[in-house]
């Protein structure tokens, strides 16, 4: 889940930020956004206020905010697939594990050159 912020309230732009550190993301590239003005027509838009209509009420913790969200990109993604047919998501998706092998081979290297090393310093003394 990547979330953006884009608060017109300082306060609860910087404590939204420090809440969501780890899933933060540009509006762009993000799932959810989060704002505290009535957004109208944008599915991806987190409307947080003290009026009824908000999606979360003001005040507000940590994992109620984590729990609402989570909840949001649950129903997202649920439309998202009942858009999309399963069988066309899996041929889409090719799998790549060129990067893998590289990782795998790489530190496949430098555990032999370790070795090598401690058996050379061992009999060198």
């Amino acid at each position: 889940m990547r979330v953006a912020v884009e608060c017109s309230s300082p306060l609860l732009q910087k404590s939204l930020e420090l809440f969501l550190g780890s899933y933060l993301d540009s509006s762009k590239k993000s799932d959810i956004v989060i704002r505290d003005t009535k957004c109208l027509n944008d599915p991806k838009c987190f409307y947080i206020a003290n009026n009824e209509d908000a999606d979360l009420l003001k005040p507000f913790s940590k994992s109620q905010l984590i729990l609402a969200l989570e909840k949001r990109y649950e129903t997202l993604h649920q439309k998202e697939e009942k858009l999309t047919p399963k069988e066309e998501l899996f041929e889409d998706e090719g799998m790549d594990f060129s990067v893998l092998e590289k990782r795998i081979e790489f530190l496949t290297n430098e555990y032999k050159e370790n070795v090598l090393r401690a058996v050379k310093a061992f009999y060198e003394k």
